[in-house]
């Protein structure tokens, strides 16, 4: 089956397929989905309930790195199965209790997003904490998925946004724990040669180092 084809099923998203298009209501009034959001960069997150410990706790850590995300041209955008009503007043506790105020909308859902998004728990009606990673162009580029008694670390999500910039405009690949990998540091991976003549020339280039044709790294070229 195509893309093309998966698209048009209905199914859940994949990775490198275009976000399907819905108009969601959210604390900051309507948004059309993906428009509103073309030519920057999404991370659409999903939580189990307004009201609940862990999900407090996330909600401050997205907004004390809101201004990180905005500088790297990213949008935030919350979701959970509660009504518009409760994620507002939800919002105010917060600013009232913890001296935080979200800045970011949340919508308001009544099951129809998260299910198209494959944002379900298999038993009952909460969303998991489900994370999309979504490119200026609207293709859906990282889904993460997170048990309801674990929080997300933000630090990663940001890691996450750095890399598959480096790597859209660079073509390149990201070693584990980039930028602190244990072999190469912070540098990028030359994707392996598709032929026998790249490797060959591969292998005399002095900006790449090689521990085989198919293993190579470069510096960062951030």
């Amino acid at each position: 089956m195509s893309l093309k084809e998966y698209e048009e099923t209905g199914k859940i998203p994949l990775i490198n397929t275009r976000f399907p298009k819905m108009v969601v209501n959210t604390t900051h009034g309507m948004k059309k989905l993906p428009g509103d959001y073309e030519g920057k960069w999404l991370v659409l997150f999903s939580h189990p309930a307004d009201y609940t410990p862990v999900c407090t706790t996330e909600f401050v850590s997205f907004q004390n790195h809101f201004d990180e995300f905005q500088a790297m041209n990213v949008e935030l955008l919350g979701l959970s199965i509660d009504q518009v009503y409760s994620h507002i007043k939800w919002v105010d506790w917060i600013k009232e209790n913890l001296d935080v105020e979200i800045k970011f909308p949340i919508i308001a859902d009544h099951g129809e997003v998260a299910r198209q998004l494959g944002m379900l728990h298999a038993k009952g009606s909460s969303t998991v904490r489900a994370v999309f990673i979504i490119d200026p162009k609207m293709i859906i580029r990282a889904i993460l998925y997170y048990p309801s008694e674990l929080g997300r670390n933000m630090k990663e999500i940001v890691r996450m946004i750095k890399g598959l910039k480096v790597a859209s405009k660079h073509n390149v690949a990201l070693p584990a724990n980039w930028p602190h990998n244990e072999l190469f540091g912070d540098d990028v991976i030359v994707p392996p040669a598709g032929d026998v003549e790249t490797a060959k020339k591969r292998l005399e280039d002095n900006s790449i180092t090689c521990l085989d044709w198919w293993l190579c790294h470069k510096k960062n070229p951030e």
